[in-house]
C-alpha cells in the first residue's frame, strides 16, 4: 500500500525527489505504481511468466542507475521504453523457444515495429532480422541515423537533439520519419 504523503505526488516529482536525494524510498514508490505495468509489458514481449518477473525485478535495479542519467519528463513512457528494451536483450541472449512466437512482435531498440508477413520460427530467424535491423540502420543517411539513435535508443526529447545536433526542431522531426521508413523498406526488401 502507497505511503499516504506521496500519494498526490506525480511519478515526475517522484523521479526528481530521487535524482536530488538518490533515497530508494522513491524508487519504491514508483514501484508500488508500476509493478503490474513492467511485469505486463514483460510478459507481452517475453511470453514466459518467470522471465517477465525477473525482468520486473531487474528493470526496477536498474531504475536506481538510470534515473540519475536521465533527465525524465514523462515518466510512464519512458519506463515503458526501458522495459521494452530491457525485453529485447533479454530476448536476444536468450537461447530458449518462446510460447506463441507467431504473436510474439519483434520490436527493436529502435521502436520500428517488422512486417507482419514475416514468419519467426526459431531464435536463428530472429537473429538473423536483428542483423538486418543492424545492417538497415547502417545503409541510412547519417542525420537519419544519429536521430533515431538519439531518440528511440537515448530517449532524448526533441529539444535535446536539436541542442546536441544543431538541426531544427522540423529537421530532426523530419530525419526520425525518414529513417524509420526507410528502415522499415529496407526490412521490407530484404525478407520479401
Amino acid at each position: 500500500m502507497s505511503k499516504p504523503q506521496y500519494d498526490k505526488e506525480t511519478d515526475e516529482s517522484l523521479v526528481e525527489y530521487y535524482r536530488n536525494s538518490h533515497d530508494l524510498v522513491y524508487i519504491g514508490e514508483l514501484y508500488l505504481r508500476y509493478t503490474k505495468l513492467v511485469y505486463g509489458v514483460s510478459m507481452k514481449y517475453l511470453q514466459n511468466e518467470d522471465d517477465a518477473q525477473d525482468a520486473t525485478m531487474s528493470v526496477f535495479e536498474k531504475l536506481i542507475t538510470e534515473l540519475k542519467k536521465h533527465q525524465v519528463t514523462a515518466f510512464r513512457p519512458w519506463l515503458y521504453m526501458v522495459v521494452k528494451n530491457y525485453c529485447m536483450m533479454e530476448f536476444r541472449k536468450s537461447n530458449k523457444q518462446r510460447k506463441s512466437e507467431a504473436d510474439l512482435k519483434i520490436v527493436t531498440a529502435n521502436n520500428v515495429e517488422m512486417p507482419t508477413d514475416l514468419h519467426l520460427e526459431n531464435r536463428d530467424d530472429k537473429e538473423m532480422v536483428l542483423k538486418q535491423l543492424e545492417q538497415g540502420m547502417q545503409q541510412l543517411k547519417e542525420d537519419q541515423k544519429i536521430c533515431l539513435q538519439l531518440f528511440y535508443i537515448e530517449n532524448k526529447s526533441y529539444k535535446e537533439i536539436v541542442e546536441k545536433t544543431n538541426y531544427t526542431v522540423n529537421e530532426v522531426k523530419s530525419h526520425i520519419q525518414n529513417g524509420k521508413r526507410n528502415l522499415k523498406n529496407y526490412m521490407t526488401e530484404n525478407n520479401g
